[in-house]
């Protein structure tokens, strides 16, 4: 999460005359063509082709974990990565712990084929539970056969049993064996939420998190934001990582759950861009009554994050998501728009929406004459948040189903109908 600032200061910059906000004066330098074509040259002259040709010693180590950043987040595989990548391995035993990550991070990211075996040899000597769970989970994903679930975990719990002493390998051995259980009744969300009188977001997803999802917001009043036909307003939003990696790996997809908005804010950093975002705090991320916005008794702090669902949602096991990664020491995970040329996801299904660190990402579109903001659904999310009084609530992330294919608005409809 960035730094929080009050309110007024956003509604200075952002505010029109009319009280409303005002996309017109939000730009960048950083969308120019020129910009754009400075970085792509930089990005694989320098970033990746650059520190890939210098010798992998504790001198360039930091060189290394800027390329593997770069693969992750631009998806780049190409014969210079590759080579990168052999040269991470052959020395990969002298690595410090956060070059290990970040090369297991870009490695899954871009999933190439060939590395199985080496892989395998390194994971199984790994002390560290975070990057074994890395190196099994991409064995998982490329080896078949080969190293079936039940020998990886295997190899796990030699090292790190059982015992509740290892929160994620109990988390990935849930991943590795469990199938997403069915949803519970959306309407009893929503009715629950309508009851506590709280502004809500939820954002719905695909299990497969290469498919676009959908956010919709809840007024206090209960009712569902709508446009002037009487359509539910609905926002593009995509709650996929740059390395896809599960949940409870640090920069993996958004976690399902719930997470407390905090209020709006904008970013310094030019990949996200100065598009109001939306700040949020997971559970065990900071303080609970900030959480809760409340002084509620957090004694037991299961039992306090549960209350926030209805009955029929408290023991859903995917609402666990956020509260396990907060536990694991996620963060900074927000609600924001992109500046990145879409160009570097042609082709994907979630094409022109960038992947990220694990945030939800919303479309925008820039001239990349001018700098200006031409579309951006992400500005439409804030300022349809904001169209009723209060800037803070909860943002609830929630897979629907397994489905290979962005979640459409008249399904969502289909859904709340009987609302």
């Amino acid at each position: 999460m960035a730094n929080l600032v009050p309110l007024i200061f956003f509604l200075m910059s952002f505010l029109g005359a009319c009280g409303q906000l005002s996309m017109d004066v939000i730009k960048t330098s950083f969308v120019l063509q020129m910009q754009r074509q400075k970085m792509e040259k930089g990005l694989h002259d320098y970033t990746i082709n650059g520190s890939f040709s210098l010798p992998l010693n504790k001198e360039n180590e930091y060189r290394y974990q800027s390329a593997f950043w770069a693969i992750s987040q631009f998806l780049i595989a190409d014969s210079n990565v590759l080579l990168g990548f052999r040269k991470s391995l052959d020395s990969y035993d002298s690595l410090e712990k956060e070059t290990k990550r970040s090369f297991l991070d870009a490695l899954y990211a871009v999933d190439p084929s060939g590395f199985e075996k080496e892989v395998w040899q390194k994971i199984q000597k790994e002390n560290d539970p975070k990057l074994m769970a890395m190196g099994l989970l991409f064995l998982n994903r490329r080896s078949g056969n080969q190293y079936p679930v039940e020998k990886l975990m295997a190899t796990a719990r030699q090292k790190f049993p059982p015992d509740g002493k290892w929160p994620v390998m109990d988390a990935l051995d849930g991943w590795m064996k469990d199938k997403p259980p069915p949803l519970p009744p959306l309407q009893d969300l929503l009715q629950f939420n309508k009851e506590r009188g709280i502004k809500v977001i939820y954002s719905f997803q695909r299990h497969d998190r290469d498919q676009q999802g959908l956010a919709i917001i809840q007024y206090a009043d209960g009712k569902l934001a709508r446009d002037e036909q009487g359509k539910i307003i609905s926002i593009r939003q995509l709650a996929r990582s740059g390395s896809s990696l599960p949940y409870f790996i640090t920069n993996g997809n958004t976690p399902q759950g719930i997470y407390s908005i905090q209020g709006i804010d904008t970013s310094y950093n030019n990949f996200i861009g100065p598009t109001p975002n939306l700040q949020l705090i997971m559970p065990n991320e900071y303080y609970w009554n900030a959480f809760f916005h409340s002084t509620l008794d957090t004694t037991n702090a299961i039992t306090a994050y549960r209350s926030l669902m209805p009955e029929t949602w408290m023991y859903h096991v995917p609402m666990m998501e956020s509260f396990t990664a907060g536990k694991l020491g996620r963060t900074e995970i927000i609600a924001h728009g992109t500046t990145i040329d879409p160009q570097y996801f042609s082709g994907k299904p979630y094409h022109p929406i960038s992947p990220t660190l694990g945030c939800l990402c919303s479309r925008e579109s820039w001239n990349t004459t001018t700098g200006h903001l031409i579309e951006s659904e992400q500005f439409r999310l804030v300022d349809t948040f904001l169209k009723t009084t209060g800037n803070n609530g909860y943002l609830f992330v929630i897979d629907l189903d397994s489905q290979h294919k962005p979640v459409g608005l008249d399904e969502l409809e289909e859904m709340l109908k009987d609302f």
